[in-house]
């Protein structure tokens, strides 16, 4: 069983569990949108000498919520991400990122590469984008939806099993993964279930990044990066995505079988590749920590 963890920030009180022993290999896991850290319930039992510490991000999972009229953009992510790695005492780690997660792992490794010894990601690499004409429209829709929410009720389900039932419906996850999902996200609330997932996350984003300036950042990350898509995923029908491939210096790119959520739903494919990946962080550790060991004989009392 996992260790479940609470990690208070400057700002939020973010949670998050974690497994194997708490001197292996630092390794700070993110989800994707709307999941949680149960993303990596499969997953972290089969890297054996790491410490894999899942966290929720603000506003999913157990975590706390951004204040009221606060939205939730991408590159606010960032600094939480950074905070819990603070608060877990890691002044470096690796970084393991899922969809949304895989974007905010890599602009992290980007702008902090001293403390970013690697970086694998699933079915992400940067935030989407979209057409720089679309950006009066989605301002104005985020806008409204924000204004639009104090009047909205969240839906109550009668049973976990009819949550289960929506979010299968809703990203094609079977039943045993969504289930992993959903009882981390789920409240009781009277005789029935709420999401406790803070409903501002489904806005539209009201700014998009563009491709020349999340090509900025994939120029900048240094830390050798592996990145696993699954054959039925979403990245490889973007074409796009070679543009970032091409712009990291030390990438490696493995398909494996699956959809979106390869470490989730057979988790294996993805841990023979993770195992050895991040093996290496352990290693290149190792030799630092050696290299500032004394010499014998110095420092010791006459």
């Amino acid at each position: 069983m996992p260790d479940e963890l609470e990690l208070q920030t400057p700002w939020l009180r973010l949670t998050a569990r974690a497994w194997g022993p708490p001197e292996g290999t630092p390794v700070l896991a993110v989800h994707g949108w709307l999941d949680n850290a149960a993303s990596f319930d499969a997953l972290g039992p089969l890297l054996p000498g790491v410490r894999l510490v899942a966290m929720d991000l603000p506003g999913h999972g157990r975590s706390g919520h951004r204040p009221p009229g606060v939205p939730y953009h991408f590159v606010d992510f960032i600094p939480d991400v950074v905070a819990a790695a603070d608060a877990l005492g890691w002044k470096q780690f690796a970084l393991l990122g899922h969809s949304m997660g895989g974007g905010i792992a890599s602009f992290i490794a980007a702008i902090l590469p001293e403390r970013v010894t690697r970086l694998a990601m699933i079915e992400g690499l940067g935030p989407p984008t979209s057409q720089p004409a679309d950006g009066p429209v989605n301002l104005r829709k985020s806008m409204v939806q924000m204004d639009a929410l104090r009047r909205k009720r969240p839906p109550i389900y009668p049973g976990v099993e009819a949550a289960i039932q929506v979010r299968c419906q809703g990203s094609g996850l079977s039943w045993s993964a969504a289930t992993r999902l959903v009882e981390r996200s789920l409240q009781p609330v009277g005789a029935g279930f709420a999401w406790r997932t803070d409903p501002r996350l489904r806005f539209v984003s009201p700014l998009y990044l563009s491709e020349p300036q999340i090509l900025a950042y994939m120029e900048r990350i240094q830390a050798p990066a592996l990145l696993i898509c699954g054959d039925a995923g979403y990245l490889v029908k973007r074409t796009y995505m070679q543009d970032r491939y091409a712009r990291l210096a030390e990438l490696t790119v493995k398909i494996v079988p699956g959809g979106h959520h390869p470490h989730l739903e057979d988790p294996e494919p993805c841990a023979r590749l993770l195992r050895p990946f991040f093996a290496m962080a352990a290693s290149k550790q190792a030799t630092v920590a050696a290299a500032i060991l004394p010499i014998s004989g110095e420092g010791e009392g006459v």
